[in-house]
């Protein structure tokens, strides 16, 4: 079956309020990790608000797109969503 950005969408609806690790691209061998809470989800985006201790903003954004087009990945625990 293949994987549509709302079926990535209904697998993250099921997620909100789990802590999530999210692990960006951000250039040229360069790799930023994320850590927070998944807050809401919308028909094109998800937030996800940031451990404070970490991070110097609250929340981030991202679409089901970078997800399906494999710019970051998201993981919960150990478990990861995949988009293959």
């Amino acid at each position: 079956m293949p994987i549509t950005l709302s079926s990535i969408k209904h697998q993250l609806d099921s997620k909100i309020g789990e802590n999530i690790m999210v692990v960006a691209q951000a250039g040229r061998k360069k790799v930023t990790r994320r850590k927070g809470v998944l807050r809401e989800t919308f028909p094109a985006i998800f937030v996800v608000d940031l451990d404070q201790d970490e991070n110097a903003f609250e929340r981030v954004s991202y679409s089901y797109a970078d997800l399906l087009t494999k710019s970051i990945e998201v993981k919960f625990g150990d478990e990861e969503v995949q988009a293959s």
